[in-house]
């Protein structure tokens, strides 16, 4: 059995790769590592966004185990320009996996390289893993193995959030095990 731990980072100052997290964002890091302590963590494989790696900075440091940092779980690009109805763009994305907005990822291919991420760690040494990443990429790594997740899922993820993934075949049970405060 593997235990894949899909972290959404916290609370950040805004959607750039360098943006800081928060000082409440500091915070839940904090509790985050409090909460993922116990789950004996052997690897941690994050986005190189800043938001990300600085979640889980405090869980690393207090088990010793180095952040691994990954570009295949940064943010999906929606598209290169600023568009005022990004969410209705964005909800179109789930309805059409293979949609591509002008300078952005389709959701397929999006998906594609998370679940690659996945699929090393899987077939790793690793038992217990932790991955960090950002909301819409997440949705779209679950969505990959439950169809029924979509743009309403995506809508009602926290900052930070946490599913559990259990995997004794390639189909895990996914649980949402992060109780927003």
């Amino acid at each position: 059995m593997k235990h894949v731990y899909v972290v959404r980072h916290c609370k950040a100052e805004g959607q750039e790769p360098d943006a800081k997290l928060t000082e409440p964002g500091i915070q839940q890091a904090e509790n985050l590592a409090e909460f993922l302590l116990d789950k004996d963590i052997e690897s941690i494989v994050s986005s190189p966004f800043e938001r990300a790696f600085r979640t889980i900075a405090p869980l690393a440091e207090q088990i010793g185990v180095e952040v691994v940092l990954d570009d295949r779980l940064a943010e999906r690009i929606l598209s290169s320009k600023n568009h005022p109805d990004w969410r209705d763009m964005l909800r179109k994305t789930y309805d059409d996996l293979d949609l591509r907005y002008e300078g952005g990822e389709s959701s397929s291919t999006a998906m594609g390289r998370a679940i690659s991420v996945v699929m090393e760690v899987l077939n790793s040494e690793y038992k217990n893993i932790v991955f960090v990443s950002h909301g819409n990429l997440i949705s779209l790594l679950l969505k990959h193995f439950d169809d029924r997740i979509g743009f309403k899922e995506w809508e009602s993820l926290s900052n930070p959030d946490v599913f559990h993934l259990s995997f004794s075949e390639n189909k895990p049970s996914i649980r949402r095990i992060w109780a927003p405060h």
